[in-house]
């Protein structure tokens, strides 16, 4: 199983809260989608396995796209690779991107799934994270997405300055009343030189409660789970079918190749990640040029990798997979340290599979880096 990410560096404004790459000028838009097909072109012996199993649109915003443009990008793909006749084809869009006719035009496109970043259905929300939509946006484009596609996923984010716990419940209660079949949650994280770090430090914006993340994590688990969501990956919930293969594929370790300004991908053994500049990436593009650079992962990396993918998902660490893809050494010493976690109740071990408990769940990250091995 492969897949191909491809980023779509434009949004129509800036999140205060986000540090991905982008732009808001699309002057360049029509340019770029041209060296993306490039980039596609000169890439497409990169993955070991001849068939695309997902294909997902990332960004920015690639809701932005003509039809036009998205068409031009899957024929590309569609000329270069094989791809799987039930391939997990992902666009992800803004709520006010979405109209009846941009509904249509992705409907009758290769797309089979849409992310909506929806991120809260309060107006006052929207407002401090500078979204480009309105509460009313995100609600219309959800009832009018559902006529067209079953597969949608809406981003959702907790632990935002001023977001009691009953706004948080019924941003919940929202989804769940759209019959939503998968949520993406994250906690809002204030990340460095963004807008949002600026408002914290100059006290415009309140700092963020670690106290508040955890209540409204648990919130999360208790009101997905008893609705019928399984809670598949740290972040990311499913009902039954709807589970993210892309997702997996990534937290599996699964080879993916990564298409377009600061784009990374892995092949197992190696990560490379494309410049973050959407002038030197069509510059080097017209020149045939891949303007990347490459780290080969060593045996500790791969495994300390391994360890904190894998205990974010559902189905854990065997013993069994460390022993034959690393060795005994690096078995024995994650069997070894996790003892204490076990006896804190943090991690759960049953026929040597290791699970993060439901209490060291909101601990995750820091369970799996006191397993890293360090050489």
């Amino acid at each position: 199983m492969s897949g191909i990410y491809i980023h779509i560096p434009f949004c129509k404004q800036a999140c205060h809260y986000c540090d991905f790459h982008f732009s808001t000028s699309i002057k360049k838009k029509g340019e770029l989608v041209n060296m993306l097909c490039r980039e596609l072109v000169l890439r497409k012996d990169e993955l070991s396995s001849a068939r695309l199993e997902t294909i997902y649109f990332g960004g920015g915003t690639p809701s932005l796209l003509s039809a036009q443009e998205l068409a031009e990008i899957f024929e590309t793909i569609e000329n270069n690779f094989e791809v799987s006749p039930d391939a997990e084809i992902t666009l992800e869009a803004n709520p006010d991107d979405l109209s009846d006719k941009s509904l249509k035009m992705l409907a009758d496109s290769p797309v089979n799934r849409l992310s909506i970043g929806v991120q809260s259905f309060f107006e006052k929300d929207l407002k401090l994270m500078n979204r480009a939509h309105n509460a009313q946006e995100a609600w219309n484009s959800l009832k009018m997405a559902k006529q067209y596609f079953d597969n949608i996923s809406i981003d959702l984010i907790y632990g935002i300055p001023g977001q009691s716990n009953e706004e948080w419940k019924q941003n919940l209660a929202k989804a769940l009343e759209l019959n939503i079949p998968h949520i993406s949650s994250y906690a809002l994280t204030v990340e460095p030189r963004t807008a949002l770090e600026k408002f914290i430090e100059k006290g415009k914006v309140k700092p963020v409660d670690d106290e508040q993340y955890r209540e409204q994590f648990d919130i999360l688990l208790e009101t997905l789970k008893s609705n019928g969501f399984e809670h598949y990956e740290f972040s990311n919930f499913g009902k039954a079918g709807y589970h993210s293969r892309n997702n997996m594929a990534y937290w599996m370790g699964k080879p993916y190749l990564g298409i377009g300004p600061s784009a990374h991908s892995f092949d197992g053994k190696s990560r490379k990640w494309i410049v973050s500049n959407n002038t030197l990436y069509i510059k080097s593009l017209e020149k045939d040029q891949i303007p990347q650079e490459t780290e080969e992962l060593s045996l500790t990396d791969q495994y300390n990798e391994f360890v904190m993918t894998r205990l974010r998902t559902k189905y854990g660490v065997k013993l069994s997979d460390l022993e034959e893809k690393f060795g005994h050494e690096y078995s024995r010493h994650f069997l070894e340290n996790a003892q204490e976690f076990i006896k804190d109740d943090l991690l759960e071990e049953q026929n040597g599979t290791f699970h993060i408990t439901q209490k060291g769940k909101f601990l995750s990250d820091g369970i799996a880096s006191e397993l890293f091995f360090i050489d």
